[in-house]
């Protein structure tokens, strides 16, 4: 089970109203095409969170690449305001992804880690996070 965290172009904060049910449905049927189940998700304003079940042929990354890509094209069909603003791109590149058992606190309470974070030594962090002697 994996947790995936994935935003709008320039994390514009444009999914509300209309859209987000759009956002949403659309997810779901992307999703049910291709046999993978969504266990809990949820779309923000800014930001959608998903927690799939993906079965283990296709790899996380050719998922991710196949909703995102189909889901712009859907939403552009639908809301043709949105081609405008940033051409024929709705999503960012890339996208947050964990595995569920080994972060599941953090999952459950993402406020708490969103509080938490310093960003007091960013380089010092870095070079922790990969092990490179600072």
């Amino acid at each position: 089970m994996y947790h995936i965290v994935f935003i709008p172009k320039y994390r514009r904060r444009t999914m509300y109203g209309k859209l987000r049910k759009d956002v949403r449905e659309i997810i779901r049927k992307l999703c049910e095409c291709k046999g993978i189940e969504i266990v809990e998700g949820s779309v923000s304003i800014d930001h959608v969170h998903l927690c799939v079940k993906i079965p283990p042929k296709p790899s996380v990354s050719t998922f991710m690449g196949y909703l995102k890509g189909k889901s712009a094209l859907m939403i552009f069909d639908r809301h043709p305001e949105y081609k405008k603003k940033g051409n024929r791109h709705f999503w960012a590149r890339g996208y947050y992804v964990d595995t569920v058992g080994r972060n599941e606190e953090v999952i459950k309470n993402p406020e708490l880690t969103h509080r938490a974070q310093s960003f007091a030594h960013p380089q010092k962090h870095f070079h922790f996070r990969f092990d490179f002697p600072y």
